[in-house]
C-alpha cells in the first residue's frame, strides 16, 4: 500500500469516526468555525485544567469528510498537551498547508495530521482542512482575552 493510500485511508477513517464527535461536559472554551464557502460548520470545546493541559476536547457540526478528519484528527493530537503546544501544533499545522513550514523534525509532530500535507494542490479543499484548527487557535485566543 502506498503512502497516497494510507494517507486517504486515514482521511477515510477518521472522517466516519464518532469518537470525538459529541459535546463535552463543563467545556471551557467553546467555539464555533463555519465555513460558508461550502457550509462546513463545527463547534470545538475544549476542557482545559488550571495548569493549562487540554484534558479533554470534542466537536459537534457537519461539513465534508475532510473537515471532519481533520477536526477529529487535530482533537486525537491536542490531548494532553498544553494549551501552548496546541497552539503551536495549529501554527505548525495551517504552516505545512501554506507550504510555510517543510522542515521534516516540525512534520513529524503532526503525526497522522500530516495526511493533509499535499491539500495546498486542491485549493477549494484547504479551508475545509484548516477548519478545525483555525478554531481551536481561535477558541483559545478568545479564551485569553477574557481573562
Amino acid at each position: 500500500m502506498g503512502l497516497e493510500q494510507i494517507y486517504t485511508q486515514l482521511i477515510t477513517e477518521n472522517s466516519r469516526s464518532t469518537e470525538h464527535k459529541h459535546n463535552l461536559e463543563c467545556p471551557t472554551h467553546k467555539h464555533e468555525g463555519v465555513n460558508p464557502s461550502c457550509g462546513d460548520d463545527i463547534v470545538l470545546q475544549l476542557r482545559v485544567n488550571d495548569e493549562g493541559i487540554i484534558e479533554e476536547a470534542s466537536f459537534v457540526g457537519d461539513g465534508c469528510a475532510i473537515s471532519q478528519a481533520s477536526a477529529s484528527m487535530m482533537i486525537d493530537l491536542i490531548q494532553g498537551k498544553t494549551v501552548e503546544e496546541a497552539k503551536k501544533l495549529s501554527d505548525i499545522f495551517i504552516g505545512m498547508i501554506k507550504g510555510d513550514v517543510t522542515d521534516e523534525d516540525e512534520l513529524d509532530e503532526l503525526e497522522d495530521s500530516q495526511a493533509f500535507k499535499d491539500i495546498a494542490h486542491m485549493p477549494a479543499r484547504v479551508k475545509c482542512a484548516v477548519l478545525g484548527w483555525h478554531t481551536l487557535s481561535e477558541a483559545l485566543e478568545e479564551k485569553e482575552t477574557k481573562e
